[in-house]
């Protein structure tokens, strides 16, 4: 799959333009998560390797980047997991009956990076397992707000960890995004950047989710090769994708 890294840093000014990567993978100087985060899900291979994150949108199903790659037969997803290394009951683990990746996706600069998974049976809702809620089609987040982004992707070691990490990240506007990023890279409207305070996403974070005040904003996309603190990452904007999102799961649910 393509790696893509989404770094989450805060910049008042450009630094120069560093290395891009991709999608992004893991959190870099997070910590392990406090709070109950019941609609983040594993992406892993058949042999239970994690290598992007998802939301769950409801029963059926997972909302995640076009960039992970997610194939049926070849992938799996995990539900109620907080604890990568432990035996948990409360765990859910579902096989995928079809991927939908939206139509405008670019692989040359990553715009339009969603995937929608149907779940080949629905998740039993539970304290552990339960849906998120999506920003709206006119959610307007400004820039400083404060946000949170969870995964099990690489941390400042380089390892990927066991217990499910998280980081709080304020949203950077497009304007100070485009700055930093300059012409090598577009940032479009259907995207959302964050980041830039000390805190970042990095490989195996892709797909998870940026939230704010509980409503997902943003699907982790990408950023850094490095996973540098101080490079504001990039996110889909669920805001801009919430028609498609809202079309696509009702047309393919009959």
């Amino acid at each position: 799959m393509l790696w893509i890294i989404s770094c989450f840093a805060l910049v008042t000014s450009a630094v120069g333009i560093p290395a891009y990567l991709g999608p992004i993978h893991n959190i870099v100087n997070g910590g392990n998560s406090l709070s109950a985060w019941p609609w983040q899900v594993s992406i892993q291979t058949s042999r239970g390797v994690h290598f992007c994150g998802g939301t769950l949108i409801n029963n059926n199903w997972i909302l995640t980047a076009a960039h992970c790659s997610v194939r049926v037969g070849y992938h799996r997803v995990v539900l109620g997991e907080f604890d990568r290394g432990s035996d948990d009951k409360a765990v859910q683990i579902k096989t995928i009956a079809k991927v939908i990746v939206n139509p405008n996706f670019s692989k040359k600069n990553f715009s339009n990076d969603v995937a929608l998974l149907r779940l080949s049976s629905p998740v039993q809702i539970t304290t552990r397992v339960s849906p998120v809620k999506l920003a709206s089609s006119s959610t307007n987040i400004p820039s400083g707000t404060l946000c949170v982004t969870t995964g099990w992707g690489r941390t400042a070691t380089g390892q990927g960890p066991r217990i499910l990490q998280e980081a709080t990240l304020p949203i950077v506007s497009t304007a100070e995004c485009m700055r930093y990023w300059g012409p090598t890279r577009s940032i479009t409207d259907s995207m959302i950047c964050a980041g830039g305070s000390g805190s970042s996403t990095c490989q195996g974070d892709s797909g998870g989710p940026l939230v704010c005040d509980s409503y997902q904003v943003g699907i982790v996309s990408w950023g850094t090769n490095d996973c540098r603190d101080n490079a504001p990452g990039v996110y889909s904007r669920v805001s801009f994708f919430r028609q498609w999102i809202d079309d696509t799961v009702s047309y393919n649910s009959a």
